[in-house]
């Protein structure tokens, strides 16, 4: 049997929003899942019904702003690295915490596997293990040409624009949601330098990267452009002391284009290639 719940969920600063999850009758790990840019965490739930069959506790943490959080951006409500870092997961960690896990899973989609790295580098010892999907650093020189070098110009370009709007009006120009502009911010600047910060973030986030000891599960999608896995090789560069896999997925294995998004409307292989790490 495997319930589904919807835990609601209170940061400290006040900010409320709902953690689903999917959790079997003895799980053999708790997995704290992180979207990507500007996708609500009720698109993942195919991934957690895949990887609950599979034994696995799957909880979904929701970005503020998206799905069931009580926030949205405007020229009034601004966030970034910090919000996301320091208030948001470790509420959402707190009711893993509360569950007694037998193996702490930290993955993400995208941004979220990249944000994913950093908090286990914030928390370290809590999770054994990494699952990043579709994922990898931003950072411009980890693409391939010609597209590499269009890279700086976009990573100016939106900050820039998000900061004239008020938000990123991502809907507007596919990519992402509508985004408050200190995250498209704090996102570029590693996209142009390469180093993992945030305004207001006090601690040394790189640093904390160089001391993640968890293995790491990467899964790159044969057709995704905006995750290649040049990028993903850059991500786990950052984290020296872990034992990574990289599995890269085909449309023939996926049964869909195995692209940045399409794979998460058939989850399966990805599921079963992340559980399968387990053993």
């Amino acid at each position: 049997m495997i319930d589904a719940l919807a835990v609601p969920i209170t940061a400290a600063d006040g900010h409320r929003f709902e953690l689903l999850a999917r959790v079997p009758a003895q799980p053999r790990a708790h997995l704290l899942w992180l979207p990507a840019l500007g996708v609500a965490a009720r698109h993942y739930l195919p991934l957690a019904d895949a990887l609950a069959a599979h034994g696995v506790a799957v909880y979904l943490h929701e970005w503020r702003g998206n799905g069931s959080s009580s926030l949205r951006p405007s020229r009034t409500q601004d966030w970034g690295y910090r919000e996301l870092l320091t208030l948001d997961l470790p509420a959402s960690l707190a009711q893993l915490a509360a569950g007694a896990p037998t193996q702490g899973v930290i993955g993400g989609h995208s941004l979220g596997g990249q944000l994913a790295c950093c908090f286990a580098g914030q928390h370290p010892g809590v999770f054994q293990r990494l699952w990043l999907v579709a994922s990898g650093t931003p950072y411009w020189r980890t693409f391939p040409a010609p597209r590499g070098w269009t890279l700086p110009l976009i990573y100016r370009f939106l900050p820039w624009l998000a900061h004239r709007q008020g938000v990123l009006p991502g809907r507007r120009l596919g990519f992402g949601g509508t985004e408050a502009r200190g995250l498209i911010t704090d996102w570029a600047k590693v996209g142009l330098n390469n180093r993992y910060a945030g305004a207001g973030i006090g601690e040394d986030l790189e640093a904390g990267l160089r001391g993640v000891r968890a293995r790491a599960t990467a899964v790159v999608m044969e057709q995704d452009w905006l995750a290649p896995a040049t990028s993903m090789h850059g991500l786990l560069a950052k984290m020296p002391q872990t034992t990574a896999t990289l599995s890269v997925v085909s449309p023939a294995a996926l049964g869909v284009r195995a692209d940045h998004f399409t794979w998460m409307t058939a989850p399966q292989a990805v599921a079963a290639l992340l559980f399968h790490s387990l053993e």
